[in-house]
């Protein structure tokens, strides 16, 4: 089994899960722009963490055998704060470097007029770079939050195959699939969804345009939860060829839009051995004196 992780916060995540999830199948991965958790009070901590998803993130799947994508944008719940919307004018430098797949995640948080303003100001300068974009979803009022998000897309002008409309459920999906964007599930372990409800939509509505990610946040999550969905799609009587459709060929149709996906296998890395004594400004994933 292939994997291609859509969407998975590794910044949250330790080494142990790079390990298990390259033992599970999992080649590549897009890691999106998040928020930190706690407030930002200053422009510069996104500078750092951008600069961070494009650098040592990146080299740190790396040595796991494993190829790092980001996604670039000032996300829903930050995007109500006066000191964190300054980015919006730092953003556009960042989608044109490198492993940059998408604009992502923007969207709704709590559905406010600041949250509309920077959600259409990023559709726009995806539209303007020529990417993809990945959108959030609220968690609260989640239909009337999906409506609407495509509402907005739909006066952005942006192509709807261009859209991933992600953390949908049962009651959201089909004005997704309607709407002609793509459709995103969270598999989590006890919210959102869970893998037995997702092969119950993907047995109802298809595997076309229909994407899976664990998300893997600092938050109970699990990173091998797109493995899980594959297993369990087997279990169920999907072939090897379905799921290789929603866990490998869906993330690759739709990032690959950007033209800035890099799939190949990660030169050097060899399975099942100690990562090699590499370093990225400085800073290597080894602890202790190697030979």
């Amino acid at each position: 089994m292939r994997i291609f992780d859509p969407h998975v916060h590794m910044t949250s995540r330790t080494t142990d899960d790079y390990e298990a999830m390259y033992a599970a199948g999992v080649r590549a991965i897009v890691e999106p722009a998040f928020w930190l958790g706690q407030p930002r009070t200053s422009v510069g901590s996104f500078v750092d963490y951008f600069d961070a998803l494009l650098g040592w993130e990146r080299f740190r799947a790396a040595q796991f055998g494993i190829r790092h994508h980001a996604t670039i944008a000032l996300n829903p719940k930050e995007a109500n704060d006066p000191r964190c919307t300054e980015v919006l004018d730092l953003i556009p430098r960042y989608l044109a470097k490198d492993g940059v797949v998408a604009v992502g995640e923007v969207g709704y948080d709590a559905m406010t007029p600041a949250e509309d303003e920077a959600f259409a100001r990023q559709l726009a300068l995806a539209r303007d770079a020529g990417l993809p974009v990945l959108v959030h979803t609220p968690h609260r009022d989640k239909q009337a939050g999906t409506r609407r998000t495509l509402d907005v897309v739909r006066e952005s002008g942006l192509p709807p195959e261009h859209v991933l409309v992600d953390h949908l459920n049962e009651t959201t999906v089909a004005a997704v699939r309607d709407a002609g964007a793509w459709a995103g599930f969270s598999i989590y372990p006890d919210t959102k969804m869970d893998e037995h409800r997702m092969v119950a939509i993907l047995r109802e509505y298809g595997t076309e345009r229909m994407i899976v990610n664990s998300a893997a946040d600092w938050g109970r999550s699990d990173p091998l939860k797109t493995w899980r969905t594959g297993m369990t799609m087997l279990e169920q009587g999907f072939t090897e060829d379905d799921v290789d459709r929603v866990l490998w060929r869906n993330p690759v149709e739709f990032y690959g839009q950007s033209g800035n996906l890099v799939l190949d296998p990660v030169p050097g890395f060899v399975a099942e051995a100690p990562p090699a004594p590499a370093t990225f400004e400085g800073s290597s994933v080894l602890r202790g004196v190697r030979a």
